[in-house]
């Protein structure tokens, strides 16, 4: 780390102590070391976050200026409803989608977190001054090809904001919150509202234009899906066999694969009496799902394995080596 960088993490350390502490007591070595190392962490992520912010936001402008905008096409959630009114106002985008998506922004500062809320005004702020100053160029014309990747590119720039731990679309927020009032899934949420401004959006425009910003929408929600849950989606195995240790053995130096093993007891059995058993748990991708499968039932076919998707994972041998071949 620079010296300057990990001097002023220091300073900050004493004097976060100090304050706690009276000010006669000396502030020891080993009581800074911690704080500055969780300084350190604290602010290699913030660097991190804001640098998704940043390339979701650019990202969006692109969607927006380059391809929705200047063929009056509209989109699902708070930048549909900015979209719109600026169709049917004189009010410049930029503007619209700050104050449509505060009401928003305050509601994530009761319900999610007011860390959250700030970064997501930060990330509005930035996608508002981008689209009413940064000229982007007009890409095609062609609506198909305006709606899917106009769709994308707002869509990663979505994502992309998530990723940070923020939103440029407000709806997530009242989706979440009215999900759990009414007992509904957030995606039946976002459906109802998208339902309405889609509605809305074919009365005042056209039929034909609430059936791009349809398309436009989907194009959005895939591609927000594949920013947040990676390129391969990752699914937890658990294996309950009686050969559990062959398994094992199998996952951890054929496969070359991590496992974690639980032990369990069975719930049922002769005359109701319980067994002891180890269980095998390990995350693959879905990729190599059907390779895991083959090398399970070589040991025992009558295995019984839950399979759950895993949103996403951190650490571990994952990532490190697909599975390899057994010889």
């Amino acid at each position: 780390m620079n010296p300057f960088l990990s001097k002023l993490l220091v300073d900050l350390a004493r004097k976060k102590l100090e304050k706690k502490q009276a000010k006669t007591k000396p502030v020891s070595k080993k009581q800074i070391i911690p704080l500055v190392r969780n300084f350190q962490v604290e602010l290699s992520h913030a660097i991190q976050e804001y640098v998704y912010i940043i390339i979701g936001v650019f990202s969006a402008g692109f969607g927006l200026k380059g391809f929705l905008l200047p063929n009056h096409f509209i989109d699902g959630g708070a930048t549909g409803i900015s979209l719109l009114l600026e169709h049917t106002t004189r009010l410049k985008l930029g503007l619209l989608l700050i104050v449509i998506n505060l009401p928003f922004i305050y509601l994530a500062s009761k319900t999610i977190g007011k860390k959250f809320a700030l970064k997501s005004i930060i990330a509005i702020g930035l996608l508002a001054i981008i689209v009413h100053f940064v000229n982007y160029p007009t890409i095609t014309e062609d609506k198909l090809l305006i709606a899917v990747f106009g769709g994308f590119f707002l869509g990663l720039g979505i994502g992309m904001a998530m990723r940070g731990g923020s939103v440029i679309d407000g709806t997530e927020v009242l989706a979440i919150y009215l999900g759990r009032k009414l007992s509904l899934t957030i995606g039946d949420v976002l459906l109802l509202i998208n339902i309405i401004i889609f509605s809305v959006g074919a009365y005042v425009l056209s039929i034909e234009t609430a059936l791009y910003a349809i398309l436009t929408y989907l194009s959005a929600a895939k591609t927000v899906d594949f920013v947040i849950d990676g390129v391969e989606e990752y699914v937890g195995v658990t294996i309950i066999s009686n050969k559990h240790e062959e398994l094992r053995i199998m996952l951890t130096q054929n496969l070359r694969r991590a496992c974690t093993i639980y032990a369990g007891k069975g719930g049922h059995g002769t005359n109701g009496n319980s067994y002891n058993k180890d269980i095998i748990y390990t995350i693959v991708t879905r990729l190599e799902l059907a390779k895991l499968h083959t090398e399970i039932d070589k040991i025992d076919k009558s295995a019984f394995i839950i399979m759950g998707v895993v949103k996403d994972i951190k650490g571990g041998m994952i990532k490190r080596k697909p599975l390899q071949d057994q010889h």
